[in-house]
């Protein structure tokens, strides 16, 4: 169901409800003050024919006499029971038959009450009160009016209420459809720009209208997410074209020692050279693929982590070892770990930033140089570094060394099958770990690599 439809039906429901609500209170309240006021009159004219049944002294009543009229205007009237129960004085309008049954003329004698009866089928309103005279003979006074002038009133404002609550919703529910259709104009506007927003737009926005409400925050979350799926789908093309051209140089290589080791008249030497080619442009397209790999599924949910509690002091060790029998013999390694020092990681991974760190290290740092792997705590917080002392890294390339395929200059150019994703590896191990990446230049020359992890 459209959300226009939604709104308006939810604002007709609960106008109607509301109205309806008020119109009860509202009657029920008039109906008391009607007969608030009826109850009034009936006591004023109930004092005066108490007063003259209590001042008489002789066996009849003579009402005219003392100016109280049991005929009054309108649709009022009155009885006078005696000691015994019968009429001694009554309005020609209901006649000499009692009005009160015995049970109720008995409770008359006792208090004065208010009484709804209904004579020749129509509603009335009695007030009896006691009226005791000198001599203790218990009299008993009946007031009374018709309600129907009240029920009347009563009911046409009720009519009017409810001609007028049908009016006041159905306006209501057309104001509230146009408002409805007003506010979400601009929704439906955006929604279109964005249905027509091509995949091959590199730079596609929609309109935020400069409302500064609600709409407009929606209209700058949409241009946000708009800019990060742009930037994703940018870095994925990036990605797939740096990715074809690293695989374009070693497969063309291998075909191109295939083809040679293929040839007649081949030297046994000659084969051999070939064969080794091959092997290491295998290799090369082996950690292509999967550090390629590694960071696709980074992507997709991330670092799959087995992480345990456990020194560092080793991981290091074992990583500078595997170091040591690529690097060449003028550059020294070293390893400076804190004693004691342990943390939850993964250490295969952690093992695996270690490896690419040192890889870019004992390649960049000059003969006679050291690199140096160092693990320190501070503040609940694991450093693992590796710096040497070579060239360092150009100072425009340190805001983008994390990223895919790029590449320093200088010393660290594409060298030993260099694809330039190995600090992208190390930063998505940092991250898998709740830790983050760091690269810099020291003031003493080259370049260090610091990735940090909660310990």
């Amino acid at each position: 169901m459209p959300l226009r439809v939604r709104l308006t039906l939810a604002y007709l429901v609960v106008a109607a409800t509301l109205l309806a609500a008020g119109g009860i209170l509202f009657t029920r309240q008039l109906h008391s003050g009607l007969v608030a006021s009826v109850d009034t009159g009936l006591r004023t004219r109930a004092d005066q024919l108490v007063q003259s049944v209590t001042h008489t002294s002789d066996e009849g009543i003579n009402f005219q006499d003392d100016g109280t009229r049991l005929i009054a205007p309108r649709e009022s009237f009155a009885q006078v029971l005696g000691p015994d129960g019968s009429v001694v004085e009554s309005s020609e309008a209901i006649g000499g038959h009692p009005v009160l049954q015995s049970a109720e003329l008995a409770a008359a004698r006792q208090s004065e009450r208010f009484l709804d009866h209904r004579l020749d089928g129509e509603r009335v309103r009695l007030l009896t009160a006691p009226a005791r005279r000198a001599d203790g003979s218990p009299w008993v006074v009946v007031v009374g009016t018709s309600l129907a002038p009240s029920e009347e009133a009563l009911g046409r404002v009720r009519t009017g209420l409810e001609v007028g609550g049908v009016l006041v919703v159905v306006a209501g529910a057309l104001g509230s459809w146009l408002l409805a259709g007003a506010a979400l104009r601009p929704v439906e506007r955006m929604r279109r720009e964005v249905a027509d927003i091509s995949a091959h737009d590199p730079a596609a926005t929609i309109d935020v209208p400069a409302t500064g409400d609600e709409i407009a925050a929606l209209g700058s979350t949409m241009n946000e997410l708009l800019g990060r799926l742009q930037r994703a789908l940018r870095q994925e093309r990036r990605l797939v074209a740096d990715a074809g051209h690293e695989l374009r140089t070693p497969l063309a290589i291998l075909q191109m020692e295939l083809e040679l080791a293929s040839r007649a008249g081949r030297t046994h030497e000659e084969l051999t050279t070939a064969v080794t080619n091959a092997a290491d442009e295998t290799r090369r397209l082996a950690r292509l693929a999967e550090g390629l790999l590694f960071l696709a599924g980074s992507d997709e949910g991330g670092v799959p982590l087995d992480r345990h509690h456990q020194p560092l002091e080793p991981v290091l060790t074992a990583a500078v070892g595997a170091a040591r029998d690529v690097a060449s013999p003028a550059v020294s390694l070293r390893v400076e770990a804190e004693e004691g020092l342990a943390a939850p990681v993964d250490a295969l991974r952690l093992r695996q930033a270690v490896d690419n760190l040192l890889h870019n290290a004992v390649r960049a740092a000059p003969a006679g140089s050291e690199v140096v792997v160092r693990d320190w705590t501070d503040g609940g917080v694991v450093f693992v570094e590796v710096s040497d002392q070579g060239s360092g890294f150009p100072e425009d390339f340190l805001p983008h060394a994390f990223e895919r395929f790029r590449r320093a200059d200088g010393a660290r150019t594409r060298q030993d099958g260099g694809a330039g994703i190995g600090l992208a590896i190390v930063r998505a191990i940092a991250e898998a770990h709740g830790g983050s990446a760091e690269v810099r230049n020291q003031d003493s020359g080259g370049a260090a690599v610091r990735i940090a992890f909660p310990g």
